[in-house]
């Protein structure tokens, strides 16, 4: 009697862990959405990816270390990848490459990877929008307002603005994500994030966008090879 209650308690256990388990599974849906970036494209697996703060892998050397973002740009056409609180960006080579296979190939990378219960990253995420002893008046009220007002927007757009100092007036942002040759980047970065900056601080005399070294050095790399690829 005994040895027959615990076999059906451990089949209806196990009966539960399964129902849970194709649960989980039919609960991962992964939708896309569109960005103001026609090369761009915003993944949203329905749970939190970063749950705060954003990554940017502009190249694939860049995801070495980062499996989920090292399997997307296995897929072709795949030119960046971006990560977000509850998103991935990811930026195609160029015009001419259709979203149609990369969306297909996208799904199954990311649906898999979640069901696999891996640790999504172990790095650190941007920081440079953090609070440092460092920071002046001015500094923290800029930070702020890249934080509250400014930086929620350009997310639900699938990308991210990144503080990189303020020297003689100017405010120096860096664009990720979607943001990254966007052909609107431009009119967002002076009408809209100047123009809030300057309204509420007046020591703001203008915004520009800044990249990292590393970026221009890969962007030459890039530019290169491109050329190269062409000419041959």
């Amino acid at each position: 009697m005994a040895a027959s209650v615990r076999w059906s308690l451990s089949r209806f256990m196990r009966s539960c862990h399964l129902r849970l388990e194709i649960t989980y599974l039919r609960n991962l849906s992964v939708s896309t959405q569109d960005t103001p970036n026609p090369r761009s494209l915003k993944f949203l697996p329905g749970k939190p990816v970063l749950g705060m703060g954003t990554r940017d892998f502009p190249t694939s050397d860049s995801a070495e270390s980062f499996p989920l973002a090292r399997d997307l740009f296995q897929i072709e056409g795949i030119k960046s990848v971006f990560y977000g609180p509850d998103f991935i960006t990811l930026t195609k080579t160029d015009d001419d490459v259709e979203w149609t296979d990369i969306k297909r190939h996208a799904i199954e990378v990311i649906t898999k990877f979640f069901e696999s219960g891996e640790a999504i990253t172990t790095g650190a995420t941007h920081a440079e929008n953090s609070v440092t002893e460092d920071d002046d008046e001015i500094v923290l009220m800029i930070k702020e307002l890249l934080d509250t007002r400014i930086r929620p927007t350009v997310q639900e757009d699938g990308g991210d603005v990144i503080f990189k100092g303020f020297e003689d007036g100017t405010v120096k942002l860096k664009l990720v994500g979607s943001c990254t040759g966007c052909p609107s980047s431009t009119v967002t970065l002076k009408n809209g994030i100047q123009n809030m900056l300057q309204f509420y601080i007046p020591e703001v005399d203008m915004v520009e966008q800044v990249e990292d070294e590393v970026d221009d050095i890969n962007k030459k790399v890039f530019t290169e090879l491109d050329k190269k690829l062409q000419d041959s």
